[in-house]
């Protein structure tokens, strides 16, 4: 019934910037709360940024300054800007929606099936 598509991810140099994508397609009647989420390798699951309908947003510590989370109602999308990367942000970023579907009263989380950054030293 949802689809999260995902994309934008690859291999970068320490410093440098990716643009994660993700779009939502599907029996949608409105989307509401639009996170991303990563896992590192023996991690646990983080979440990275998130951003509210309004626009309001929250962040890790971690990304604060460098990552900046928007998103385009219109097209059911979610973004996620990634500067000044660090070795330290080498994860699979995942995708996670909250969407309403068409003849539904309440919404469920989706994830999207994850994108892999990886940063270079």
């Amino acid at each position: 019934q949802v689809q999260l598509v995902e994309s934008g991810g690859g291999l970068v140099q320490a410093g440098g910037s990716l643009r994660l994508s993700c779009a939502a397609s599907g029996s949608i009647a409105s989307i509401y709360y639009m996170a991303w989420y990563r896992q590192a390798p023996g991690k646990q699951r983080e979440l990275v940024a998130g951003i509210h309908r309004d626009g309001s947003t929250t962040y890790a510590d971690s990304v604060k300054g460098r990552f900046t989370i928007s998103r385009d109602n219109a097209k059911n999308t979610v973004y996620l800007q990634m500067n000044s990367l660090k070795s330290e942000d080498t994860a699979v970023y995942y995708c996670n929606t909250n969407i309403r579907l068409l003849g539904w009263g309440s919404s469920t989380s989706y994830w999207g099936q994850g994108t892999q950054v990886t940063v270079s030293s």
